[in-house]
C-alpha cells in the first residue's frame, strides 16, 4: 500500500463536546409497545417459531453537525451520534461518538457483507441532486443530510440483529474507530468462506440468468408484495412531485394577486387601507404555501424516496434467497449427471452394457470417442469410476451444505419479511402523520390570517 496515499480511515476527533447546543431528550419506550426496536421477547418460549425477537431497545439521535478542519481543503462535517439503550452488549446505556459521512458508509457496507440475509437499510446518496441547491455546508443541506443519516441509523437500531452487532456497538461507543475499521477489514466476523465447489463448475452449468425451477409460493407472494408496494410508492412520489410543482405555481399566483389588489387600492382612495390589508393577507397565505412545500412536502418526498430504496434492499435479499435455492438445484442436477455417468461405466465394466443403452445418445457418442482414442479398456473405465466416486462424494457434501444454507436463508428471509413489515408500517404511520400535521398547522395559520382580515373588509361602507 502506498504510504503517501490518503488514508480512507482518516476520521475525526472523538471527544463529545460537553456544551452541546441540543437539549433533545429521549422518550422511554412504553412497556409492551409493539414495533421494531421496542418489542422485547427475551424468553425462549416467547413468540411463534420463526418470529423475530428483540432483546431490548436502541434509540438514536444524529445532531450537532460541526465543520471540521475549517479553512483547509480537507474540511468535512462530523455529526454527534447519541444513543440510549437497555441492550446488554453496550458498555453504557447512553453511548455517543462523533462520526462523519464516510463512517456511515463503512458501517452500511460492512453490515451488508456481515449479514447478507438481513435487510440492511440504504444510505442517502452523497450527492443527491435534491440537495444541491447551494453550498454543501449550508444549513439546509446539513439538516437534510442529518435527517437522512438519522433515518438510516433508526432503521439499523430497530433491527433485532443489526442493533446488537459488534460493528454497530463500535460505531456508537468506540473512541478508536479508525482502529476498529482496520481490524474489521483485516478480521471480518465469522469464518473465512471456504472454496466452494460451485466455483469449479462451468458457467454453462450455472447460468446467471437461470430461474428457480421450483419456486416457493411464500417468497413469490413476498416478491409480489414488494412489487405492489414499490409501485404504490412510485405513484405517490410522482403525484406528490406534481402537486409540489403546482403549489409553487399557486404560490406565485397568490403573490401576483396580492400585488394586483394593492395596485387597485392605490386607485380606490376610499378603500385603500382595507385593500392593502387584504393584499397583505394574500402575501401571508402565499408565504404559508411556500413554507408548507419546503418544511412539509419536501421532507415527505425525501422519506418516500428513502422508503423505495429501503424496499429495494428487501428485494435484494429475496433475490439472494432465490440464488441460494438455484445453487442447490444446479448442484443437484450436476450430481445426478455425474452419478449417471458413473452408472454407465459400471454397466459396461460388468458386461451389462445393454442396461446402459437407455442413458442416451450422449453416452453412446462418448463410448465411440473412447474407442477411437483407444481408451475403452476396462482399466481406464475403472480409473474413471474411481475419480467419479470421489467427485460424487464431494458433490453429495456440497449438496448437503447447499441444502442447509438454502433452508437457513429461507428461514431468515421469513424473519426479515416480518421485521421489514413492522418497520414499513411504522414509517408509513409517521410519514402520513407528519404530512397531516403539517397541513393542519398551515391551514390553522391561514384561517387566523383570513379571520383577521374579514372584519376589515366588512367595515367598508357601501352607499346605495
Amino acid at each position: 500500500m502506498d504510504p503517501n496515499a490518503e488514508d480512507v480511515f482518516d476520521s475525526v476527533m472523538w471527544e463529545t463536546p460537553s456544551n452541546a447546543p441540543y437539549d433533545e431528550t429521549f422518550v422511554e419506550p412504553e412497556a409492551g409497545l409493539p414495533g421494531p426496536g421496542y418489542k422485547q421477547s427475551t424468553g425462549d418460549g416467547d413468540g411463534a417459531p420463526g418470529e423475530p425477537k428483540w432483546e431490548g431497545y436502541l434509540l438514536i439521535q444524529v445532531k450537532d453537525p460541526v465543520k471540521e478542519l475549517e479553512g483547509t481543503k480537507d474540511n468535512y462535517i462530523s455529526y454527534l451520534v447519541v444513543g440510549q439503550t437497555n441492550l446488554r452488549v453496550f458498555a453504557s446505556p447512553t453511548p455517543s461518538a462523533r462520526r462523519r459521512y464516510k463512517d456511515f458508509v463503512f458501517l452500511r457496507e460492512n453490515l451488508a457483507k456481515d449479514f447478507p440475509a438481513c435487510v440492511v437499510p440504504p444510505l442517502p446518496d452523497k450527492h443527491r441532486l435534491e440537495y444541491i441547491t447551494g453550498d454543501r455546508f449550508s444549513a439546509e443541506f446539513l439538516e437534510r443530510r442529518r435527517s437522512d443519516l438519522q433515518r438510516f441509523l433508526e432503521r439499523v437500531a430497530q433491527h433485532p440483529t443489526l442493533q446488537r452487532s459488534t460493528l454497530v456497538r463500535a460505531f456508537l461507543e468506540s473512541t478508536e474507530w479508525n482502529v476498529q475499521m482496520h481490524q474489521h477489514l483485516a478480521h471480518p466476523p465469522g469464518p473465512e468462506p471456504a472454496s466452494s465447489i460451485l466455483d469449479n463448475i462451468s458457467d454453462t452449468l450455472l447460468n446467471a440468468f437461470s430461474r428457480v425451477r421450483k419456486p416457493d409460493e411464500r417468497f413469490l407472494e413476498m416478491r409480489d408484495g414488494v412489487d405492489k408496494f414499490e409501485e404504490g410508492l412510485n405513484g405517490i412520489e410522482r403525484i406528490s412531485t406534481r402537486l409540489r410543482a403546482r403549489t409553487n405555481d399557486l404560490t406565485s399566483d397568490y403573490h401576483d394577486l396580492a400585488v394586483a389588489v394593492q395596485g387597485l387600492g392605490f386607485l380606490e382612495t376610499g378603500i385603500t387601507e382595507p385593500l392593502g390589508q387584504f393584499s397583505n393577507t394574500l402575501l401571508e397565505f402565499s408565504t404559508l404555501l411556500k413554507h408548507n412545500n419546503t418544511a412539509n412536502i419536501e421532507p415527505y418526498l425525501t422519506h418516500i424516496h428513502s422508503l423505495i430504496s429501503y424496499s429495494h434492499a428487501h428485494r435484494a435479499v429475496l433475490r439472494l434467497r432465490d440464488q441460494k435455492q438455484l445453487d442447490l438445484e444446479e448442484l443437484s442436477d450436476y450430481l445426478a449427471g455425474v452419478s449417471l455417468e458413473r452408472d454407465r461405466l459400471a454397466a459396461i465394466v460388468s458386461g451389462h452394457a445393454g442396461s446402459a443403452s437407455g442413458l442416451g445418445i450422449g453416452a453412446y457418442l462418448r463410448d465411440k470417442v473412447d474407442q477411437l482414442r483407444g481408451a475403452d479398456d476396462d482399466r481406464s473405465r475403472v480409473e474413471k469410476m474411481r475419480k467419479l466416486d470421489l467427485k460424487i462424494k464431494e458433490l453429495q457434501d456440497a449438496v448437503t451444505t447447499a441444502h442447509d444454507t438454502s433452508d437457513a436463508f429461507s428461514s431468515e428471509t421469513l424473519k426479515e419479511q416480518a421485521i421489514f413489515q413492522l418497520a414499513k408500517e411504522g414509517e408509513m404511520k409517521e410519514l402520513l402523520g407528519n404530512l397531516a400535521d403539517g397541513h393542519i398547522e398551515m391551514y390553522r395559520q391561514a384561517m387566523e390570517e383570513w379571520d383577521r382580515v374579514i372584519p376589515v373588509i366588512q367595515r367598508i361602507r357601501v352607499d346605495v
